[in-house]
């Protein structure tokens, strides 16, 4: 039997379990989030849905899979970045079925992971990588055998942007399918603050600035294609910089915010103009799931990653750019 290892996702809203082989097949992706009736997520609210939900979300995924716990050769879980509560609560439960079952441990970069799921799903060797969710905003590429940011959001996130935009025009959390459905109606572009400085973005000022525009009565479809147009623009802008400056091929756009079309369809232009294959990963691996955390993992376990309990501290501040990649060939 192959190498199977079971993924538990934890850091901030979602709770996943995702079951995948070592010959990269998903077997099983099961998640459950946390959504609340009005304003944002509450990291301690969030811990309780992951303790409360996670044992059977974790007995489902077994099950959508086909296999039992004593077929599970690998526990992998989200080591950070993200919410303490979260992250610890996640880990509590990968460091019990790791220590009951007698199986390895590997601890994962939640951001690496939504690259190397997005590289499993399309093939990709060595993209330059738009990552864009509603705790990370950047534009990665792998060289020096790292994943480097290239550029990142100065402020917050373009997720979370699209969320409290969300909570300002009466939208229930997660904001971004519903701002998408209206800009899709819009007509009139009303001008936005563009701010890239350098490489890196910043979201904070157009989030002032359209909270003006809806107290003034702007239509709430113009509102959000403009929000949409001007976001974009910008990730695009850094990421036309990052292909032309690596010379890569390929570009690969992953994270929660990836399923938005219209956030396609920009990186597709940029793609074409510089002769690059483009990919969207799929809306079921875009959010934060298991089978990413069980793929990397796999990954790393491959290359001798292992990590004994005692020192399976979470790390909620685990930046991208921080962990070896000893699993790729250097560049």
């Amino acid at each position: 039997m192959p190498l199977i290892c079971l993924g538990l996702e934890g850091t901030a809203h979602s709770f996943g379990a995702g079951v995948v082989s070592g010959e990269g097949r998903v077997l099983s992706n099961c998640w459950d989030m946390v959504s609340p009736q009005e304003g944002g997520i509450h990291p301690r609210e969030a811990s309780r849905h992951h303790s409360d939900m996670g044992p059977d979300i974790i007995k489902k995924a077994l099950t959508e899979a086909g296999v039992a716990f004593r077929d599970i050769h690998l526990i992998a879980f989200s080591r950070g970045p993200g919410l303490g509560p979260c992250l610890r609560a996640t880990a509590t439960m990968a460091r019990s079925l790791a220590l009951k079952l007698g199986v390895p441990l590997v601890g994962v970069n939640h951001c690496v992971a939504h690259i190397e799921i997005g590289c499993l799903e399309s093939g990709f060797r060595d993209p330059v990588t738009v990552y864009v969710s509603g705790g990370n905003t950047q534009v990665i590429a792998f060289a020096g055998n790292r994943f480097r940011t290239f550029g990142e959001t100065l402020d917050i996130a373009i997720g979370n942007m699209l969320d409290v935009l969300g909570r300002i025009v009466g939208m229930r959390f997660p904001a971004g399918p519903g701002i998408e459905k209206e800009a899709e109606k819009g007509e009139n572009y009303h001008s936005l603050p563009y701010s890239v400085k350098g490489m890196d973005v910043s979201y904070s000022g157009m989030l002032t600035a359209a909270r003006r525009l809806y107290s003034e009565g702007v239509a709430l479809s113009d509102l959000c294609y403009s929000v949409q147009e001007t976001a974009f623009g910008m990730l695009a802008e850094v990421t036309e910089r990052a292909i032309a400056h690596t010379k890569k091929t390929e570009i690969l756009l992953t994270g929660g915010v990836a399923r938005n079309k219209r956030l396609g369809e920009i990186l597709t232009g940029v793609a074409n103009r510089h002769g690059a294959a483009f990919h969207t990963v799929s809306p079921p691996l875009a959010g934060d799931q298991g089978a990413m955390i069980a793929w990397t993992g796999i990954l790393q376990h491959s290359a001798g990653d292992k990590l004994d309990v005692a020192d399976s501290h979470v790390r909620p501040k685990w930046r991208t750019d921080e962990q070896d990649i000893t699993w790729r060939a250097s560049s």
